[in-house]
């Protein structure tokens, strides 16, 4: 095991990175969200789309058909200039997206709208 530098993000010996700290990495943040999506019985999938810029990272499928996109990023980045007009144009067709998801407070409001749009 690597010894990393004992300091105000990390602990000794550590592998697991706090979410608010400013080395997590953007994965670190997907994984945080996609376990509390998957309890309320939904799905939190992964977009790859070839050929097609700056869809949302993140599809989150929830009961009753509610459908949400979520844009994650390390603390600190912003979504590019292509990611804010393509989210611009999935919200004006309806779709609910979350951008700069970078924080566990952020993970928590998310997970909390989404708990309260399958119980409408």
């Amino acid at each position: 095991m690597e010894r990393r530098e004992q300091g105000a993000h990390f602990d000794t010996f550590s592998r697991e990175r706090s979410p608010a700290s400013k080395y997590v990495q953007e994965k670190e943040i997907e994984r945080h969200l996609k376990n509390p999506i998957k309890a309320l019985g939904g799905f939190c999938l992964k977009l790859v789309t070839p050929g097609f810029t700056g869809i949302p990272d993140r599809l989150i499928l929830l009961p009753g058909g509610v459908v949400r996109f979520v844009e994650t990023k390390r603390p600190g980045k912003t979504e590019t200039r292509r990611q804010e007009y393509v989210h611009g144009q999935l919200r004006a067709l309806g779709f609910t997206v979350y951008s700069t998801i970078d924080t566990v407070e952020k993970i928590k409001a998310v997970v909390a709208e989404c708990a309260e749009a399958i119980n409408r």
